[in-house]
């Protein structure tokens, strides 16, 4: 598919493009710019990648924008393909040619392609397992935020990103207390080994999210330290949670996936993992943490804002029908 426009031309990725449009896109969008390795790792190594979805404009022999857009090719959990939903992880065009009708070309272009591979909705940015960001930050981005909705995309909900400086903290006394207490009494907190992987890989993904599984056991496959990770397990022996860090893209201050079994919520446990994987964190030198996705007003956003996490950016997780 190759299209011409008044400024540009349109057409599918092809090798060499890569480095081209790491540079464009971070001249697009310099507060959340992407080196080429990022690039090739989370998209065109990306197990769903069709180089017939990644669509570039081209003037002058020069990228000036992209867009990608991407449907299951593998099933992220058993057999399910997910056949009717489609995503769009990111778009952009550089500066000195908006305002020209490129990027509605081509999201426009990505949307018409996902809709002959048969999807019957799109939605934007949300994509796993790679994901730059979780949605639409549109107080950063208000311009991107008008050509999506222009194009149909409606809001399903949103997400917050959150972080908290490592400078100042200390594990509570009442949580070191309340650790020591439940240790007497048989509980067992601290990093898993090896063979604790089987149980916490099982948890992660059948009582949370596939998606967690997949970036613990690829994780640690790619040389993720066990000293990241923080499992809680009862005098039983059975685990009911864990907290972690460094596990995507090994960025030592992002924090996550974290979860404790519904049944044992409202018990402390998702606290004290929280505290006891910011005391690691600052022990191996971290001066943040941070993480991309939550909902403000969950569980889990009350404890973070609890423990000192403050917003520092929010999405929108936009959605629209694809034409027949």
């Amino acid at each position: 598919m190759q299209q011409s426009t008044s400024t540009a031309t349109i057409r599918p990725f092809q090798s060499g493009d890569g480095p081209r449009i790491a540079q464009a896109w971070t001249a697009a969008a310099s507060a959340d710019g992407i080196t080429y390795d990022r690039f090739r790792d989370m998209f065109l190594l990306d197990r769903n990648f069709d180089a017939a979805g990644l669509l570039v404009a081209e003037a002058d022999g020069e990228i000036v924008g992209a867009a990608y857009g991407v449907r299951r090719l593998i099933a992220a959990d058993g057999a399910d393909l997910e056949p009717d939903s489609g995503w769009i992880p990111f778009f952009f065009v550089t500066p000195g040619h908006r305002t020209q009708g490129l990027g509605t070309a081509l999201v426009r272009n990505v949307m018409d392609w996902l809709a002959g591979t048969g999807a019957k909705t799109v939605y934007f940015s949300s994509y796993t397992p790679n994901y730059f960001l979780p949605g639409l930050d549109a107080a950063r981005y208000p311009e991107a935020a008008r050509l999506l909705a222009s194009l149909g995309f409606t809001k399903q909900y949103e997400s917050v990103a959150m972080d908290r400086t490592l400078n100042d903290y200390e594990l509570p006394e009442r949580i070191r207390e309340k650790v020591a207490a439940m240790r007497a009494d048989g509980w067992t907190f601290g990093s898993p080994t090896g063979d604790d992987l089987v149980d916490l890989i099982d948890i992660a993904g059948s009582r949370f999210n596939p998606d967690w599984s997949r970036g613990i056991r690829e994780g640690v496959l790619g040389g993720q330290p066990l000293e990241r990770i923080i499992t809680v397990r009862n005098p039983e022996g059975v685990m009911l949670g864990w907290a972690m860090h460094g596990t995507y893209e090994n960025v030592l201050e992002r924090f996550g996936p974290f979860g404790v079994l519904p049944e044992s919520r409202g018990t402390g446990l998702g606290e004290i993992l929280l505290h006891l994987t910011l005391e690691r964190m600052r022990a191996l030198g971290a001066h943040s943490a941070w993480f991309l996705w939550t909902e403000e007003t969950s569980a889990a956003g009350y404890l973070y804002t609890k423990t000192g996490f403050t917003i520092t950016r929010s999405f929108a997780i936009l959605h629209a029908p694809l034409a027949a």
